[in-house]
């Protein structure tokens, strides 16, 4: 199987999700789009705080509900370091509270799981062409 070919100015992007069913179904839907280079897979917050900077993607695509460290908390790690870091925050959950601590953790944009298929490549170009 021959590696998929990118053109130079694809988005980077770096997704953080300890499901990995879930993982697979943003791998098939980016896989869809040339415009976006995969550069990494974290299982957990910790671990999404460290691909980022190994990688510098040019956006996350972050699930709150991780192991060692949640998405909200990597969120505000990766800003510490970087505050121009793009992260779009996944869950399955849309309350108030779960939107509100992302935003102020300094998340770009909040997308819930069930609309996943018909928004998440779009929200990502959008978040790499800010």
């Amino acid at each position: 199987m021959e590696a998929a070919v990118h053109p130079r100015s694809a988005l980077r992007v770096l997704i953080a999700d300890d499901e990995p069913h879930f993982v697979e179904l943003v791998k098939a839907l980016l896989a869809e789009e040339e415009r976006i280079e995969l550069v990494g897979i974290a299982r957990d917050g910790m671990e999404a705080v460290e691909l980022a900077r190994a990688h510098e993607p040019d956006v996350i695509v972050m699930d709150i509900s991780m192991p060692v460290v949640d998405g909200i908390e990597a969120t505000r790690q990766i800003h510490k370091r970087d505050p121009d870091a793009r992260i779009l925050i996944l869950t399955g959950s849309s309350t108030s509270a779960d939107t509100d601590r992302s935003q102020t953790a300094g998340v770009a944009l909040f997308l819930t799981k069930d609309r996943l298929d018909s928004h998440l490549v779009a929200s990502i170009l959008d978040l790499g062409a800010r």
